[in-house]
């Protein structure tokens, strides 16, 4: 579309293909009943007037839903369509997936009407099938032919969290290092950064799964099941990692815990073997009369044969004792 607020803009046939529409042509599609998809910019100030012109029957709630600034996912069902807020994660370049993107979308019978901010490939994936006749045919299909490629698009970014977490565990059994600290910091932040946006939509698919609808049948229910089950795996996934994170944390500050109590019980032990050995070294170094052999050539040596006999009848001792 030469209109940088109209993403894409399309009548659906009913076949799985679609007819690209320019902007003068949807009032004329709309009023037609015909399916419509129209795919909008939310940042630009043009789509919001789109919407008031052309979809006069929205409520002013749908209408600030769409275009609002901060949105968290959720669902408001009308007799007539449904406002529908969801997020997938950030696959674009230099972003970081747990910087999910949202989709605002407004579904009824005849109408498809969806906002975005940043790019997402679940709603691009959809444009492509649409142009290979493969496409969704109508609103339901829409629906949970976007929810699907949304949850699709989740398994391989959580599959890489798990990973990531085995591997800091494994290093932590093996040689615990405070660098790690960091990494399970950031396992666990990103963790709970996508439970925050995907246990709501959870709540979000099952009210839709049992939604009255009328461009909902029960294929596409049994589809939004599918969803709706792939979507509580993956918040059981994410608590399961964040437990598992907090445990190899509780590991890591033990090994380092153990491997600082060793350290300084060699320390203690090399301090208490050479305690009498100074005690007799600075005895023997006071500058006064009577220090036993002054005058004997032969008194260093014997000196420090006493000194040995003396470490290692400490050494004894403390093997005995079970001190090391």
């Amino acid at each position: 579309m030469e209109n940088s607020h109209i993403l894409y803009a399309c009548k659906l046939n009913g076949d799985g293909s679609s007819t690209l529409l320019e902007e003068s042509q949807i009032q004329q599609t709309i009023s037609s009943e015909s399916k419509v998809w129209i795919h909008l910019e939310a940042e630009h100030p043009e789509s919001r007037r789109l919407l008031e012109k052309e979809f006069p029957h929205l409520d002013h709630l749908v209408v600030d839903a769409l275009c609002a600034d901060e949105t968290r996912p959720r669902i408001l069902e009308f007799d007539y369509g449904a406002l529908l807020i969801l997020r997938g994660v950030n696959l674009n370049p230099g972003a970081e997936p747990n910087d999910m993107v949202s989709i605002r979308l407004w579904v009824d019978k005849d109408n498809i009407i969806s906002l975005r901010r940043r790019k997402l490939r679940a709603a691009i994936d959809i444009q492509g099938k649409l142009k290979a006749g493969k496409g969704p045919k109508n609103s339901g299909d829409f629906v949970t032919t976007l929810i699907a490629g949304l949850f699709e698009r989740m398994e391989p970014i959580f599959s890489e969290i798990d990973e990531k977490l085995d591997e800091v565990e494994e290093s932590v059994m093996e040689n615990p290092d405070t660098n790690e600290r960091q990494e399970i910091t950031s396992i666990r932040k990103d963790a709970i950064m996508f439970k925050r946006y995907i246990a709501p939509q959870r709540d979000v698919i099952s009210s839709l799964r049992v939604s009255d609808q009328s461009w909902l049948d029960q294929m596409h229910k049994r589809r939004l099941q599918e969803s709706l089950d792939r979507v509580i795996r993956y918040v059981e996934d994410l608590d399961t990692i964040r437990e598992r994170a907090q445990i190899v944390k509780d590991e890591l500050v033990t090994g380092l815990s153990d491997r600082l109590n060793k350290n300084m019980y060699m320390l203690s032990v090399v301090a208490a073997i050479f305690l009498p050995l100074g005690f007799l070294t600075g005895l023997l170094g006071i500058n006064v009369g009577g220090i036993p052999g002054a005058d004997n050539e032969a008194a260093f040596w014997i000196f420090m044969g006493i000194l040995a006999l003396i470490i290692l009848a400490q050494v004894w001792l403390f093997k005995k004792l079970k001190w090391f």
